[in-house]
């Protein structure tokens, strides 16, 4: 089936101060969606933020992020009493605020622990049969996420040691010291979970799919790293011994250094992959497809010594990602619901891979004027229809940011292609439509014609990155995805 999707982030969702969430809006974002007969719903990883904001480099390979977490539905379960969110902080809800989103969580989050008490019986064993079937990631989480606050967030390798190195009298007393600490994290998971859960109900039941994204790596500061030490490549004290990262070429001199650990793979496939397994579970439990960041390390990853400050002196190492991808088609009846982010340079054992278990690639479309006819971005050079092609992503400079800093020569290729050029996003998303490919994605923020002002991320930098939120109301949207939907259905999708 061929569809058409728009990609935004659930902190970009208008109506809430912070930071958007899994309320109200979000369910007006998918009947919006679904009313002009748009059938796909793509996001940015659900995970906690970094210190900079970014999904992409998340304390927790298993969590999700608190400020999503919807007061009003607490209300309306019964968790909550109207008079508790009286006392919210208030804010502004132009541009993401991590600290007004942190605190407003916090707020929520404790007053789920003081009202818990007093919550029918089978409330309290809904949570308890819930929390069973997640501890095997959740009762770190809860921890590190405790022992981050007490300790001024500083990282896990500058706690006290028998803390940092999990000594089981340590864990011990912290479960007892910090018990209503540790509960309150779990509620707070738990709704949030409840609230995703009935956001994707109502997603499926609207014909909308939801799409996820997972980064490669976890990072090292993360509960992943903290309880699982040795499936990573961290030593003594936590020091990194091998990082992740990509060598120098066109873009950068020195590549780019990542300073997430890598995975130690020996004991990965001893373990028969049961971290990843339980990762990937999860997440796709969460959505109906999931796209694989970084996707090509898991044919090879380059791998750079750990104290290093720059990515020249890597080297590329092979992994065991067939293995892996096996055994998890096995799992799933032999059709992984899974995306290869394949973009950069890929080579020919990456793409064999992606083919050998049938996962789509990525095209983007920005990426295709640079005056060569072969380009494989253009839409003439597709082959075959499995792909998710994009105007851009998340990393990208919007549509109209493109087109004004574009090169004489890609415009002119541009122009030659379609005509003159007045409206960048629409004329780049008519072709992704167009094309042969399977799902034509757009960013919302090429739909409504922004510049660069809306951009959401820009790699490289660390200021003002994941910040851009709607600031309309979703009405006020309805006909730039009215348009959206009909010139989808022309072209079959």
């Amino acid at each position: 089936m061929r569809r058409a999707g728009v990609l935004l982030h659930p902190t970009a969702l208008p109506g809430t101060p912070g930071c958007g969430s899994f309320g109200a809006a979000a369910f007006q974002w998918i009947d919006a969606l679904a009313d002009q007969g748009i059938k796909a719903w793509q996001l940015l990883p659900l995970a906690p933020t970094d210190a900079l904001g970014s999904p992409y480099s998340s304390p927790s390979g298993f969590a999700l992020n608190p400020w999503f977490i919807d007061g009003d539905a607490l209300v309306a379960e019964g968790l909550l009493q109207p008079s508790d969110l009286g006392g919210l902080a208030p804010g502004d809800s132009q541009r993401l605020d991590p600290q007004l989103a942190t605190l407003r969580s916090q707020q929520l989050a404790q007053a789920l622990l003081q009202r818990h008490s007093g919550w029918p019986v089978d409330q309290k064993q809904a949570f308890e049969t819930w929390f069973r079937s997640e501890e095997h990631w959740l009762k770190d989480h809860c921890r590190f996420v405790v022992l981050r606050a007490l300790h001024g967030q500083k990282p896990w390798w500058q706690w006290p040691e028998p803390l940092a190195r999990r000594q089981r009298s340590a864990l011990k007393a912290l479960d007892a010291d910090q018990a209503d600490a540790l509960l309150r994290e779990a509620l707070l998971q738990w709704q949030l979970q409840l609230q995703w859960e009935r956001l994707l109900h109502h997603a499926r039941q609207r014909g909308v799919q939801v799409i996820g994204d997972l980064p490669f790596y976890v990072a090292h500061d993360s509960a992943d790293v903290w309880s699982n030490r040795a499936l990573f490549s961290v030593g003594a004290g936590g020091r990194l011994q091998q990082q992740s990262g990509v060598p120098p070429d066109y873009f950068s001199e020195t590549g780019q250094l990542w300073g997430t650990p890598v995975y130690r793979w020996t004991l990965h496939r001893l373990t028969r992959f049961r971290w990843w397994k339980r990762r990937l579970e999860r997440q796709l439990a969460v959505f109906d497809l999931l796209r694989i960041d970084h996707f090509r390390a898991l044919a090879a990853a380059w791998i750079v010594p750990g104290q290093d400050r720059t990515a020249e002196h890597g080297v590329w190492t092979r992994t065991p990602g067939n293995s892996l991808l096996r055994q998890l088609r096995r799992r799933y009846g032999g059709q992984l619901p899974l995306i290869a982010e394949d973009l950069g340079v890929i080579t020919p054992d990456v793409e064999a891979l992606r083919d050998r278990y049938g996962l789509p690639g990525m095209k983007i479309l920005q990426f295709a004027f640079d005056g060569n006819p072969d380009n494989a971005y253009l839409p003439e050079n597709f082959k075959g229809s499995r792909w998710f092609v994009y105007t851009g992503t998340h990393d990208n400079a919007t549509c109209i940011g493109w087109w004004q800093s574009a090169s004489e020569q890609t415009r002119q290729q541009l122009q030659a292609q379609i005509g003159g050029v007045h409206a960048p996003g629409w004329q780049l998303l008519e072709l992704a439509l167009s094309s042969s490919a399977d799902w034509a994605l757009v960013p919302l923020q090429d739909l409504l014609n922004l510049g660069d002002e809306a951009r959401f991320n820009t790699p490289g930098t660390i200021e003002g990155n994941w910040q851009w939120r709607l600031t309309k109301p979703l009405d006020a949207i309805r006909g730039a995805l009215q348009g959206y939907g009909q010139m989808a259905q022309r072209y079959g999708r």
